[in-house]
């Protein structure tokens, strides 16, 4: 019986709201030690947010940090998976869109949990992961 990405994701993680400034998103991405944020209102999935917006669409542009919030520079329609899916589809997914890390979300858009490519790597078959892995890093 193959995998549910329930099974490989982690619950409850670490979110950022809209409103938040960047350094309070930033701050939080340190402390967690991730490279991204789910971005959520009212449990909802809106956006990620990337240590790569943040860098991209703040730094180098000169905006002040402080006073700029996660919602003008997360990246919006986010690519997700459901909790009930297999992990050879999160796999597929991280695959074609080449990200690490997919938040997982259930029907009504209500963020449950985020599944990473190690998270996968624990429990999926090592062929499979090793060529998803080459995929994203290309």
């Amino acid at each position: 019986m193959a995998k549910k990405v329930r099974d490989a994701m982690t619950a409850e993680p670490r979110s950022a709201e809209p409103s938040q400034s960047l350094v309070e998103a930033a701050q939080a991405m340190k402390q967690e030690d991730v490279g991204s944020l789910p971005v959520v209102e009212g449990g909802r999935l809106l956006a990620v947010l990337t240590d790569r917006d943040i860098v991209v669409r703040a730094v180098a542009e000169g905006v002040d940090l402080q006073a700029t919030r996660v919602g003008d520079v997360a990246s919006r329609e986010p690519v997700t998976v459901g909790p009930e899916e297999d992990l050879d589809e999160a796999l597929r997914l991280m695959a074609r869109h080449q990200v690490r890390r997919l938040p997982v979300v259930e029907e009504d858009g209500r963020l449950v949990g985020v599944v990473a490519q190690a998270d996968v790597a624990q429990q999926a078959d090592e062929q499979r992961t090793g060529e998803v892995v080459e995929q994203i890093s290309r």
